[in-house]
């Protein structure tokens, strides 16, 4: 399946399920596009940032992951990211899926019965080995690793001994 377009979708969605809050002007306030092949292992991503007092943000879904998927697996991911943009940009809330994201959820999954919108997918990802082996320099653990990650620190050590927060003298050190 080719990907379908997501803006007549965003705009039945805002209206049915956000009270067109999501658009000023006729426009999206949300940037919306697939990816270009790179996002592999989530179905969506809400991004936002502020450059100079103005804020942008937007909305990928995974072209990888959900080309090939049904409809409403689509409808799912996209309004899942659309309550993300509605949690930051409307209710201006810095949650991820904290109870203002699941209050909506339950609200939409309520409303409709088309798709089920879920804090997690389990949709097929295909990841790459672990093949980087880490330590804490404190504990001495050992974790392994897709990739290795700069200033990466052993998270029970900072919860045990910094109340969970990152210290340097928990970092994970890789071979």
């Amino acid at each position: 399946m080719t990907v379908i377009p997501l803006i007549p979708i965003f705009y039945k969605f805002n209206k049915m399920f956000f009270e067109n809050s999501l658009i000023s002007n006729q426009q999206p306030i949300v940037n919306l596009r697939w990816s270009d092949n790179r996002l592999k292992t989530t179905a969506g991503i809400y991004k936002r940032k502020k450059v100079g007092g103005i804020i942008s943000s937007e909305i990928i879904l995974s072209k990888p992951i959900l080309e090939n998927l049904p409809l409403n697996e689509i409808q799912s991911t996209l309004c899942h990211e659309m309550i993300h943009a509605w949690v930051d940009r409307i209710l201006k809330i810095n949650e991820i899926h904290g109870p203002n994201f699941q209050r909506k959820m339950i609200e939409i999954n309520s409303l409709q019965n088309n798709f089920q919108i879920s804090i997690k997918h389990n949709y097929p990802v295909i990841r790459n080995e672990l093949k980087y082996k880490g330590q804490c320099i404190n504990c001495g653990e050992v974790f392994m690793y897709r990739k290795r990650v700069k200033n990466l620190a052993c998270k029970k050590c900072c919860v045990h001994f910094f109340n969970g927060v990152w210290n340097k003298k928990c970092l994970i050190k890789f071979e």
